[in-house]
């Protein structure tokens, strides 16, 4: 009785094993899936429209590995009563993405007035791929003139424009601006950066 109960129990203990290895095996996919998992190589010749992707990339990167493996404690952490939430601050950083995609794309940012729900992991896809669709499109103008991407906000019959300057010291530095805040917030939450992620270089380091 007791040889069985000792099989039961190993039997019971590999084969939970297997099931969480799968659970982590599926969930490295997923992540791997995402962009900025890696900085894209550097491109061999610096244009205007290489240098404005590389910025980009660089916030992808470190928006990637920010918000990889954040637990519920850690987007409902602020450091005080009157800060936003870590998940309240990445639903800004999810706005500022949408401002430099819509300029990439050469479209005006429209108020609606309706928000879409969105899940901490729908949030983060969406801002992953607008960072990097933004990226593409930046790299693919070469040393075409970024004066055309500028950034446009439509409010009814009023609409007012920006130049690509606008969108350099506006959205995409204050999104690496509160990347950061994030990266602080789980700090203080007990769920610190991986510190494998290498800010230099854009890879984990070995």
């Amino acid at each position: 009785m007791k040889s069985t109960c000792l099989f039961l129990f190993f039997t019971f203990c590999l084969a939970d094993g297997a099931i969480a290895q799968e659970g982590t095996t599926q969930n490295a996919e997923m992540n791997y899936s995402l962009p900025y998992y890696e900085i894209p190589p550097a491109p061999e010749a610096y244009t205007a429209g290489a240098v404005a992707a590389r910025l980009a990339d660089g916030l992808g990167f470190r928006y990637y590995w920010a918000t990889e493996g954040l637990r519920p404690e850690d987007l409902q952490f602020r450091p005080n009563e009157t800060a936003r939430t870590a998940e309240e601050t990445l639903a800004h950083i999810h706005g500022l993405s949408e401002i430099i995609v819509n300029a990439a794309r050469r479209v005006a940012n429209a108020s609606s007035g309706e928000k879409e729900e969105l899940s901490f992991e729908q949030m983060r896809r969406q801002t992953l791929e607008n960072i990097k669709e933004a990226a593409d499109i930046f790299r693919a103008t070469g040393d075409g003139d970024l004066a055309g991407y500028e950034v446009v906000f439509q409010r009814g019959e009023n609409t007012s424009a920006y130049p690509f300057w606008n969108l350099i010291n506006g959205p995409i530095a204050d999104a690496i601006w509160h990347v950061g805040q994030v990266v602080s917030f789980r700090r203080s939450s007990g769920n610190p950066l991986n510190p494998k992620v290498s800010l230099f270089s854009g890879k984990l380091r070995e």
